[in-house]
């Protein structure tokens, strides 16, 4: 028990800062630009829809690890685009918090687009059709109408987003590195500490990971319609 308060008295949250701090800024971009592309996707023919698609979805299936290994040929200062960012703009990505969001967010991208495009789908084409003879506005119609009617999938699209942001490892170790309070989030922080063999360090760490989950979780089921009573 003394050990534990020792610990908990060192203890430095640098880990959950930037985890939150991380999720909260990839969730908002993915949130803005997996509308927009869900919105594009819908209404595209069934091939190009499927391309894509499949196209937007890959980072779900690849590899974390491989996807930050694309990251790190691409945003290297070595390279073309990590040269211009750092040249021109004086923006460095790998090894910096940038690129734990930009790693973040390539990575929980596909969960935001997918409910999007999955709650725009659902949404009655009738209301659509019948704001357009009423001389609505195609922006008016996107965010009075359609957004509002695809609100729950958006929400869990969004809440998934966040938890998947949160938790993200392989592409964030090899795009932004391991810097403690730099770009040290808690996933690595967990990887790091039972290396170390500190297994209480892992242990809380964990812990917090599963509160943080199950808040989560909890979130994502109240987006959904309430059940009605059935006895």
């Amino acid at each position: 028990m003394e050990a534990f308060l020792f610990f908990i008295k060192g203890l430095d949250l640098s880990p959950l800062i930037i985890s939150l701090k991380t999720g909260i800024v990839a969730t908002i971009i993915c949130f803005f630009l997996g509308l927009y592309l869900a919105a594009k996707v819908v209404k595209k023919d069934s091939g190009m829809r499927a391309f894509l698609d499949g196209l937007l979805t890959l980072p779900m299936v690849i590899p974390p690890t491989a996807v930050g290994f694309f990251l790190l040929l691409i945003f290297s200062r070595r390279r073309p685009v990590g040269k211009l960012l750092f040249n021109v703009f004086d923006i460095s990505v790998v090894q910096t918090w940038a690129g734990c969001v930009i790693a973040a967010m390539i990575i929980a991208f596909p969960l935001m687009y997918r409910n999007a495009r999955a709650a725009f789908e659902q949404v009655d084409s009738e209301l659509i059709y019948a704001a357009r003879t009423l001389g609505i506005s195609e922006k008016k119609i996107f965010w009075k109408i359609i957004v509002p009617n695809a609100a729950p999938g958006i929400r869990s699209g969004t809440i998934l987003t966040f938890a998947r942001a949160i938790g993200e490892y392989g592409a964030t170790s090899m795009l932004a590195g391991n810097i403690a309070g730099k770009t040290g989030t808690i996933s690595q922080k967990i990887a790091m500490v039972i290396q170390d063999g500190d297994y209480m360090a892992a242990g809380f760490w964990s812990i917090v990971v599963l509160l943080i989950a199950f808040v989560i979780i909890v979130g994502v089921n109240m987006t959904g319609t309430k059940a009605k009573r059935k006895w």
